[in-house]
């Protein structure tokens, strides 16, 4: 097994080094970093620390999440842990997914309400908090998943689900992250879960209230086509070119 750890960063050289300081390096076979055309000194600080990296031109989250996976697994990964460059999420959690990855898991997402009290004890403003689990509750429904986590940063992924799924019809945007959940759940990959916790009183970046109305859209969307595939009605991101 080679587990490598993959930076996403996009203006946030003011915080990457704090995150860069808090990996536990000793859970990783290598370290890389993918940047979604950086405009500050990020990859400044990211050269600093002799880290390996890509820039790619400003195409959202999606695209340089992908960018890096398939970075990551021409490396030689057989599993990437996505890390934040914002510094927000404790990484410690690192060895309890890790874990889950010798279980034979190919996707796991952090949770950060494994204990519903503490991420307000982490500084979640309460209209972040009441739309994650909102959120949630829509993708819990639409595609019958167990998780009580489904829009969080911090996951794994197994090279055996980056081999299986297609990105043709995903958005390259934040919408990326639940999609490539809800088209793993469809394909049947094993699917699991790690408590994670994430600091909201320093400097970090958090999605904009603005992109609560679309996310909620796009959550009832995917699940109705989701509901629709395993009926043999495929579209969007469920019409898979190798399924």
């Amino acid at each position: 097994m080679k587990i490598i750890g993959v930076i996403m960063t996009y203006n946030c050289g003011d915080f990457v080094q704090n995150a860069i300081n808090q990996i536990p390096k000793n859970e990783f076979d290598e370290i890389i970093c993918t940047d979604d055309g950086s405009t500050d000194n990020t990859i400044e600080v990211i050269k600093k620390n002799n880290i390996q990296y890509i820039v790619n031109n400003h195409l959202g989250y999606g695209k340089n999440l992908f960018a890096g996976m398939k970075k990551a697994f021409s490396l030689g990964a057989t599993h990437i842990v996505e890390l934040h460059g914002d510094s927000q999420y404790d990484f410690t959690y690192v060895k309890d997914m890790k874990k889950k990855f010798y279980e034979g898991y190919d996707l796991v997402l952090g949770n950060r309400f494994f204990n519903y009290k503490q991420p307000l004890k982490d500084g979640m403003p309460i209209h972040i908090y009441l739309g994650n689990i909102f959120l949630t509750i829509l993708g819990k429904i639409g595609l019958g998943i167990k998780n009580d986590d489904l829009f969080q940063g911090f996951r794994g992924y197994s090279k055996r689900l980056f081999e299986k799924i297609d990105t043709t019809n995903y958005n390259q945007d934040y919408r990326f992250s639940y999609e490539i959940i809800a088209q793993s759940f469809f394909l049947k990959m094993k699917i699991s879960s790690v408590p994670t916790r994430c600091n909201y009183k320093g400097q970090h970046t958090t999605m904009p209230l603005s992109r609560a109305i679309p996310c909620i859209i796009h959550a009832i969307k995917i699940g109705f086509h989701y509901r629709l595939a395993k009926l043999g009605k495929k579209f969007s991101i469920f019409k898979i070119n190798n399924v």
